[in-house]
Parts: C-alpha cells; structure tokens; sequence
C-alpha cells in the first residue's frame, strides 16, 4: 500500500497557501499577508487562524488592479 499523497497542481486548487499564491502570482510573501490582513479583503478564508487565499477571488483581484 503507498502513502504517498496526490500533489493536485496550483491552477486546480479552490485555495492556497500564503507561499503557494506568492509562487503562483509572482507576488511576494510579505505583500500577500499584507492584503490578507486587509478589512473586507475579498480573498481571505480563514480555517482556525490559519489564513488561505481563495484562487479565483484572488485571480480576479490581481486581474482588476494596476498596482498593489
């Protein structure tokens, strides 16, 4: 029996972790965390206190901005 675990690649994923959305958006880790603690940010979900971005929101946010 194999206990590996299914790597399930970036684009397909509904959420991400602070490193995987700063290696998926060529946006640094810092800035992320910076716009998660955003009030009414659009991209944050919360599980625990642990922060994950939502893709798509967070896609579409970057898509509607000219500087962050």
């Amino acid at each position: 029996m194999s206990h590996e675990i299914e790597t399930i690649p970036i684009h397909q994923k509904m959420t991400l972790t602070i490193r995987e959305a700063a290696a998926y958006s060529n946006i640094g880790i810092n800035k992320i965390d910076q716009l998660l603690r955003m009030p009414g940010c659009p991209f944050v979900l919360y599980v625990g206190t642990r922060k994950l971005v939502k893709r798509r929101e967070f896609e579409e946010y970057i898509s509607s901005k000219l500087a962050i």
